[in-house]
């Protein structure tokens, strides 16, 4: 009687996890690098191919005012990932530096932070992150991984812990804090010089100096380059790795392979995983430059290399939800698509630009006022949920991920802390009508640089911008002598009166409004005002990730394939590496 009993609750609990499991729909999440919204062809583009993008947007919902919350990658995956704005997390900057520069630094995404990947594994989901991370790994130790993927609701990972840069392809120019690298480069040739005029002046004997003084300003100048150069002149070893949960699996890693080995793991959890529920988060390496494009796609576009790096991505992203559609999965997975933020302008090799487009938007990544820095692609499908070849126009967030996510899997956001994304279900499902968002604030790191404000009842569309970038050179689109347009000091333009537009008729912010044009003006002014002073009221002092500490390199920090510094390996092997 008692085994009866047993195999009853048995198969009770077995039914209801089994029920719990099919009312959960799985969740695909895909997100590119630097994609312009001009470069998809459902958003207007129609020189670059994007079959696989345009038709899921044909089968699903667009949203034609998707915005990140930040215009780099670093903050903006942060509030992507947790639903709020990266000021609340100590994701924002206060100095030039607004993303991670180092795996070997301490910054990056606390481990109080809760993120949707936490919520939906704490639900039953088997939770994986394939692709770029950039949220940091360590904090006291090479291997304490408290930033790491693993430490933030994430089962598995496979991929870049940081994020591509020049310096990752041989060959390419250095990319990485050029300015401080001539800097320091030109100290070491003076304290070089200095010391071989010293040598020279005691051997032919015109100066009077001691052998001991000589030795010892060149064996401070020896280690002034040790102490430098040990970090920037090995930022291939350093930065550009590949590893899988918490193991480094290529020191550095071979850009030409990352295609091919991201879309295998991305296949392959969702292969072993069909039975779900599932949350995949392919964060692509595409498009963010040195473009690394397999011989497959170069030379395919109109576009140069950043097309068939475009095209390349589109592809993977088909092959994606082919492996969702093989596996019988497309009916019950929430499909999500977007970028990080918009693309970036200054980008260019010689006179070959390298970035993209961001259609009628002014500006690109690294404005955090400006629309082209900020409006992205927001694309979901869930057949027979939501309706298929829809277009939305309320304004959205990539924050709103968050919260739509954790609601599908039934899941409980945090209490003790605010939250600033919102579900976008009933949205999306065309049961209201209207987007939550009354304002949102737009971030150049700490700075808050413009205003959004929907006024719901008239349909007008307003953004404010206090803070402008000052564009290089003048009358230029973007900031190009200084390759990245910054968020404070002489590089940018304070506004008072705010230059204020409407977006609902001019979307470009072609023609600031004024007193005399709009008589709206100082009303408008003045409840944007009073937002600001309603949304700082709700913001509380948190440790600064990515200050000057933070960011720099630590050598007791940096994850080693080896024993420092002797750090390389290649687990990956070399067998099938063709794009599948």
């Amino acid at each position: 009687y008692m085994h009866e009993n047993w195999l009853a609750i048995l198969l009770v609990s077995c039914l209801r996890t089994y029920a719990s499991s099919a009312s959960k729909p799985n969740i695909l999440l895909m997100m590119a690098d630097d994609l312009g919204l001009g470069d998809v062809g459902c958003y207007g583009n129609d020189t670059l191919r994007t079959p696989n993008i345009d038709q899921l947007a044909k089968e699903g919902v667009k949203l034609t005012q998707h915005i990140s919350a930040a215009p780099l990658c670093t903050p903006s995956r942060a509030a992507f990932l947790t639903g709020r704005y990266p000021i609340r997390s100590g994701m924002g900057s206060s100095t030039k530096h607004h993303v991670l520069f180092w795996i070997g630094g301490s910054g990056g995404l606390p481990p109080n932070e809760t993120t949707f990947a936490r919520i939906l594994q704490q639900q039953g989901y088997t939770t994986a992150l394939i692709g770029k991370w950039h949220q940091g790994v360590n904090c006291e130790s090479h291997s304490d991984h408290c930033h790491h993927p693993l430490n933030h609701g994430f089962d598995y990972f496979y991929g870049m812990p940081f994020t591509l840069v020049n310096e990752c392809q041989v060959g390419e120019d250095p990319f990485l804090n050029l300015q401080v690298q001539a800097k320091y480069w030109l100290y070491s040739q003076i304290i070089a010089l200095t010391v071989l005029t010293l040598l020279i002046g005691k051997l032919t004997g015109l100066f009077l100096v001691k052998w001991k003084a000589i030795i010892c300003f060149a064996l401070c100048g020896f280690l002034f380059f040790i102490s430098w150069f040990s970090s920037y002149g090995f930022v291939r070893y350093w930065n550009c790795i590949l590893m899988r949960n918490h193991d480094i699996s290529e020191q550095p890693m071979k850009p030409e392979r990352a295609a091919s080995n991201i879309l295998k793991e991305a296949i392959s959890f969702i292969e072993r995983n069909k039975n779900g529920p599932f949350l995949l988060f392919v964060s692509f390496l595409h498009v963010h430059t040195p473009l690394v494009t397999t011989e497959k796609f170069l030379g395919k576009s109109r576009h140069g290399l950043y097309g068939d790096n475009v095209e390349e991505m589109d592809w993977m992203v088909g092959r994606i939800l082919d492996a969702i559609d093989k596996a019988g999965l497309k009916n019950n997975t929430f499909t999500y698509f977007t970028s990080d933020h918009g693309g970036h302008l200054e980008a260019h090799k010689q006179n070959a630009p390298l970035g993209g487009w961001n259609g009628i938007y002014k500006g690109g990544k690294a404005m955090g006022g400006w629309e082209g820095g900020i409006r992205v692609p927001g694309i979901f499908r869930w057949p027979g949920v939501l309706p298929a070849d829809t277009v939305i126009d309320e304004p959205t967030s990539l924050m709103d991920i968050y919260p739509t996510v954790a609601h599908l899997a039934a899941g409980i956001m945090p209490q003790d802390r605010v939250i600033d994304g919102r579900n976008l279900m009933p949205l999306l499902q065309g049961k209201v009508q209207h987007s939550e968002h009354e304002f949102m604030f737009h971030y150049c790191g700490l700075y808050l640089h413009a205003v959004r404000w929907h006024q719901k009842d008239s349909g007008a569309l307003w953004k404010a911008h206090y803070t402008t970038p000052i564009f290089q050179p003048e009358g230029a689109g973007g900031c190009y002598i200084s390759g990245f347009c910054n968020c404070f000091g002489e590089d940018v333009t304070h506004h008072d009166p705010p230059l204020l537009f409407d977006l609902s008729s001019d979307p470009a912010e072609i023609k600031p409004l004024s007193p005399a044009t709009e008589p709206l003006f100082d009303t408008v002014i003045s409840r944007i005002e009073r937002a600001v002073q309603e949304h700082h009221r709700t913001l509380t002092p948190v440790p600064q990730q990515l200050s000057e500490y933070n960011n720099m390199w630590k050598p007791w920090l940096q994850p080693c394939c080896g024993t420092f510094p002797f750090c390389w390996c290649d687990k990956e092997g070399d067998s099938d590496q063709k794009i599948i």
